[in-house]
């Protein structure tokens, strides 16, 4: 058999299981404000979690960013060693499948955005040397790693001191609810024209000037206001409610607006996170078809992206639990109300982010998110050994998936290039 399929084999296989990590830590950990506060039931959540992770794949999954080839190394630098290049995006597959999986085994939510970051730059360091690494970039990119959680934290901290002050801690909650759900649907619909509709559309080459994308999300947050508003006046009502009855009702109404937000959530991360999650797999397939040439720029056919939001959903249903249960409960004890903020205030820190040019990881952002909800309830309310252990995982995956990524790349040099 010819060696270049071998390649692409093991790329298929390696990021296989590695997008099958990516579903049981990155998209357990979007889910875990919905699955954790029990805004919805477990069937509805799977439901979302399919549909829109698809949705995001297909239609928002931006082609190969060039994050990989520019962004942290000059893979043209390679161009007279192509087979030096597959053999690094398959140790840069290797050394992410096993970080992250393992780091789904603690229940720790890691970012494969971090993983292959810091895989590439171990790629870089021992083939190139650290000089032609570009380090200005790298340190933007780890800049972003607490910029975006802390953005995140300062929304929710905001927003879930609005709901318990404006809302909770009135004489009349229910009527205060009333006059505040309807601001909070719209903002859901700003929030998910920007991260579903305007950035499907330009998925087709449909770019739009920023008038035309401020009507866009304006008539999206007119249209998830009443969709909103109709679904919630289905929810059954006695005619007399007692105080504690009251607040079970409007967390029942912070339920239906905590699944229109997830929605959000699961399209960004299957537009973002699984396209970068294949790219090394991308690149090794442009590079095998199209006679080594490293210059030739890489694309997603459907079967790829396929296959990448096929690992990532059987990943997430077969074991997502413990980074659910990291998230969703260990960190802070979550109501629908309360997770509604998180995510609402993540997906809002995304859109802010990217629109900006900053990467941003949708793990990391909303981890930040569910702190500065449980900070609004003071630091009593806060698991501060969980929350060290996240930070100390994602301080580590650089280093370590760098270091990973070194040895794999030395072991498959010696079986390939030694042995052939």
């Amino acid at each position: 058999m010819d060696i270049n399929y071998i390649y692409l084999m093991l790329a298929c296989l390696l990021g296989l299981a590695m997008t099958w990590g990516v579903g049981a830590n990155d998209l357990a950990n979007v889910m875990s404000t919905t699955m954790g506060s029990k805004a919805v039931t477990v069937r509805k959540a799977l439901i979302i979690a399919v549909i829109f992770e698809f949705m995001g794949a297909f239609l928002g999954g931006s082609e190969v960013t060039d994050t990989i080839r520019n962004k942290i190394i000059n893979i043209e630098l390679l161009a007279n060693e192509p087979e030096i290049l597959i053999l690094g995006m398959l140790s840069v597959l290797v050394a992410s499948m096993a970080w992250i999986n393992f780091a789904s085994y603690l229940g720790f939510p890691v970012s494969i955005t971090n993983a292959i970051v810091g895989s590439v730059v171990g790629f870089g360091v021992i083939v190139l040397g650290s000089n032609t690494i570009h380090w200005d970039q790298v340190g933007y990119i780890a800049t972003s790693w607490i910029s975006s959680p802390t953005l995140a934290g300062i929304f929710a901290y905001i927003l879930i001191i609005h709901i318990q002050r404006f809302i909770f801690a009135r004489k009349d909650p229910l009527k205060h609810a009333k006059r505040f759900v309807p601001y909070y649907l719209f903002l859901i619909g700003l929030v998910l024209s920007f991260i579903t509709v305007i950035k499907g559309l330009e998925h087709f080459g449909i770019h739009f000037m920023p008038m035309m994308q401020l009507f866009i999300a304006v008539g999206c947050g007119i249209l998830i206001t009443v969709l909103g508003l109709m679904i919630i006046n289905q929810i059954p009502k006695s005619l007399k409610l007692k105080r504690h009855e009251t607040f079970t009702y409007i967390e029942k109404i912070f339920a239906i607006l905590m699944a229109f937000t997830a929605c959000a959530m699961v399209f960004a991360h299957g537009s973002n996170d699984v396209s970068v999650a294949v790219g090394p797999i991308a690149l090794i397939m442009s590079i095998v078809t199209n006679g080594g040439d490293v210059a030739s720029t890489p694309t997603f056919p459907a079967w790829l992206t396929l296959l990448g939001v096929s690992g990532v959903l059987i990943g997430f249903l077969m074991y997502g639990r413990k980074v659910i249960e990291t998230v969703g409960s260990g960190i802070t004890a979550l109501t629908p109300s309360r997770a509604f903020a998180a995510t609402l205030a993540a997906a809002t820190a995304v859109v802010i982010s990217t629109s900006t040019g900053i990467p941003v990881s949708t793990t990391q952002t909303l981890v930040g998110a569910v702190l500065g909800v449980g900070l609004a309830r003071g630091i009593g309310a806060l698991n501060l050994v969980v929350i060290r252990n996240i930070f100390m995982s994602w301080i580590i995956t650089l280093p370590i998936a760098s270091l990973i990524t070194i040895g794999c790349f030395h072991l498959l040099k010696f079986f390939f290039l030694n042995h052939s």
